[in-house]
């Protein structure tokens, strides 16, 4: 049975005030074709994402993300989540190989997670939050290629966040993120509950993160002219509001293991402020960047628009 599009559209509204509360905060400022597709491919990456984590078995949540790559691939589906999904991505002229890589990472996610290296992990928050980045900027009518390499850099900022946001909780499902370079080898039992020896390397592992998420924000952020005026500024706020979650992670020395960190509405208005005022003296918000470092792409070569865009 097909559900109209406006009772698709009301349950990704809900969807996103529920489960995306940054980017709801921030979409305000988005005109409203911008607002309704960036709502709907909000749903779509967290249908795909509620299919791998709440499925009642991993095989089963392994056939239902293969039945989306078969849609994907045929453009054919039953599903009416889907069905808009392949809607928006005619509209917007999604290339379907950029979710495609986001199944793809969330189909690793169903094995055993215990990530070695950091260029193990920048791949794989290219899969989950990069090919995001590079959706929404379709939906947001980027024309430039150049534009991919920051929004790429952007996802993975934001999800290098999420990572170390969530060390305990990703440990309690088997995923172990933060990589046996940096930490050491670690037991998801130490990840849920640190001994104080394993405290002392678990912070300096999330620091090392978030530092190298810092990276990725600067990058993403100096892209953002390439974005039309209201969705750089929404785009700048969700930038700013995540960011703030290792801010206030590092605030508390990294002790990501005392409670889930998260940012009130009053702080959320507050970076607003500052965000909004100090972008209009900001050169760097109207001004292109004149290249891209292509040092934050070494460890993506032959990802989809990795190797398409100046300063590779």
């Amino acid at each position: 049975m097909n559900v109209p599009s406006s009772e698709l559209l009301r349950r990704a509204e809900e969807i996103l005030a529920k489960k995306g509360k940054t980017f709801h905060w921030a979409k305000r400022l988005l005109n409203p074709k911008h607002g309704e597709r960036a709502t709907r491919l909000y749903a779509f990456c967290r249908y795909l994402d509620d299919l791998a984590d709440e499925a009642p078995s991993k095989e089963e949540a392994r056939v239902q993300l293969m039945e989306v790559s078969r849609a994907l691939q045929t453009g054919q589906t039953n599903d009416p989540v889907i069905a808009d999904a392949l809607q928006l991505m005619m509209e917007c002229r999604i290339e379907p190989r950029i979710p495609q890589e986001l199944i793809n990472g969330l189909l690793t996610d169903l094995e055993e997670v215990e990530l070695k290296t950091v260029d193990e992990l920048l791949r794989y928050c290219y899969r989950v939050a990069g090919t995001v980045g590079l959706m929404m900027s379709d939906v947001l009518d980027v024309a430039d290629p150049a534009a991919s390499a920051f929004a790429i850099d952007l996802g993975i900022g934001m999800q290098l966040t999420n990572i170390c946001r969530d060390v305990q909780e990703d440990a309690r499902m088997g995923r172990r993120y933060v990589p046996t370079e940096i930490i050491g080898k670690v037991t998801l039992e130490e990840l849920i509950q640190p001994t104080e020896v394993s405290q002392r390397r678990l912070r300096v592992g999330v620091e090392y993160l978030l530092n190298l998420a810092d990276d990725y924000y600067r990058s993403g952020e100096s892209g953002l002219p390439f974005l039309p005026l209201r969705a750089r500024h929404c785009i700048l706020i969700a930038a700013k509001v995540y960011r703030a979650i290792g801010v206030k992670l590092c605030e508390r020395d990294f002790n990501y293991w005392e409670e889930r960190t998260v940012i009130s509405k009053g702080r959320k208005a507050r970076i607003t402020l500052v965000a909004l005022a100090g972008s209009f003296m900001g050169s760097g918000f109207w001004r292109k960047p004149l290249r891209h470092r292509a040092e934050l792409h070494r460890a993506l070569k032959g990802l989809p628009r990795v190797d398409s865009h100046y300063g590779i």
